[in-house]
């Protein structure tokens, strides 16, 4: 048995009645597409971002496929993104036939914004820059790369909700956003589940036909869409966290401040700048490690749950040999897959198991 677990879920939904009885009478009426429940917490996120427009779909994924679709981005387009991100980035991309082009990161998890412009060709159409862990780029700087070259700006801020940089709200900087709602996301629910946010009233509608099979109304279909609607049973599990949204994010930026403080003195363990204007959520709390595998199975084997995120990068994927790069292309992409781990900092952790958590990785290293 763990003495620190990873998930949390089983004590997140421990007792889920109030949940359950408020499905109930979802199943009652009927309400199962598209229903109240959804039209609710698309307002109800649009309130906590201060976006016009909150569209619920199916997944992350989709809402990064649907929006790169409303704005125009496929065939013969190009479309930069990290090279370090999980590969429903460039699963969307490629899925509406758009090619994805990897810049690497930097030891922030997120792109190196230095390395933006030298990717950039005649067919580069659009940004996706990651908001990785909860963490976030330069936005100021892709802002302004963005306006110098004419491109959109889509943000992948799956794992972010709540981040901010210079105090602008992840979600709020480009064209349009995509979140997830992965039941291991900050904010989440019982399946998948996305929200796609815009303040372009024109590329919401075109986004709320996309989600819907492109249809207008019950007898005109529009254009050809997609089946990816939020459904309304996973609205209620949604609508039902979000009060406590905010709360849970200071609880896990306290739980990051605290592994912070306590890590720091170990000299190899590397923490990331907490220097710039950015409020981070810490969907992942990451920590770069000498010797990492031997310190995972080390905490592993003293029942200290521990992850990493990501071992094998993207472009060493077979799936994505046919975009030709080559190992060493991105070489702190590379470096961090060899050195990262994840510490559970989740809101339920309690001090006392982070301090085990702590214990075990000074113990590994020595520290006394």
């Amino acid at each position: 048995m763990n003495r620190v677990r990873y998930s949390y879920l089983p004590q997140q939904f421990s007792n889920p009645n109030k949940i359950l009885k408020e499905i109930k009478e979802v199943i009652e009426q009927g309400d199962f597409t598209l229903g109240k429940p959804v039209e609710e917490f698309e307002r109800k996120f649009s309130n906590l971002l201060g976006v016009k427009n909150s569209i619920g779909v199916a997944s992350g994924t989709d809402a990064l496929k649907i929006s790169l679709r409303a704005l125009n981005i496929g065939y013969g387009d190009e479309v930069i993104t990290a090279a370090n991100t999980f590969v429903s980035t460039v699963g969307a991309i490629n899925e509406v036939g758009a090619k994805p082009v990897l810049v690497d990161c930097d030891d922030s998890y997120c792109i190196d914004v230095d390395l933006i412009d030298a990717s950039i060709t005649e067919r580069t159409k659009a940004l996706i820059p990651v908001h990785l862990t909860g963490s976030m780029p330069d936005m100021n700087r892709i802002s302004e790369i963005s306006k110098r070259y004419g491109l959109r700006i889509i943000e992948d801020a799956c794992q972010s909700v709540l981040a901010s940089f210079n105090e602008k709200k992840a979600g709020t900087w480009g064209n349009a956003a995509a979140f997830s709602f992965h039941p291991l996301k900050n904010l989440n629910i019982w399946v998948d589940g996305g929200m796609i946010v815009t303040n372009d009233d024109t590329v919401a509608d075109r986004m709320r036909l996309l989600r819907n099979n492109g249809i207008r109304n019950r007898d005109e279909v529009e254009v050809l869409g997609y089946n990816s609607r939020l459904d309304s049973i996973q609205a209620v599990v949604a609508n039902s966290l979000l009060p406590q949204a905010v709360s849970d994010t200071e609880k896990r930026i306290a739980n990051a401040s605290y592994y912070d403080q306590a890590l720091k003195i170990i000299p190899q363990v590397k923490i990331p700048d907490r220097t710039k204007p950015l409020k981070q959520v810490y969907h992942i709390y990451q920590i770069r490690v000498a010797n990492r595998d031997q310190c995972v199975k080390y905490c592993l084997d003293r029942g200290v749950e521990v992850k990493i995120h990501y071992p094998i990068p993207l472009y060493r994927q077979k799936a994505l040999e046919f975009l030709g790069y080559e190992n060493g292309q991105f070489p702190v992409t590379e470096r961090h897959s060899k050195e990262v781990i994840s510490l559970p900092v989740d809101q339920y952790i309690t001090q006392t198991e982070q301090d085990i958590v702590i214990e075990t990785i000074k113990e590994f290293y020595a520290i006394n």
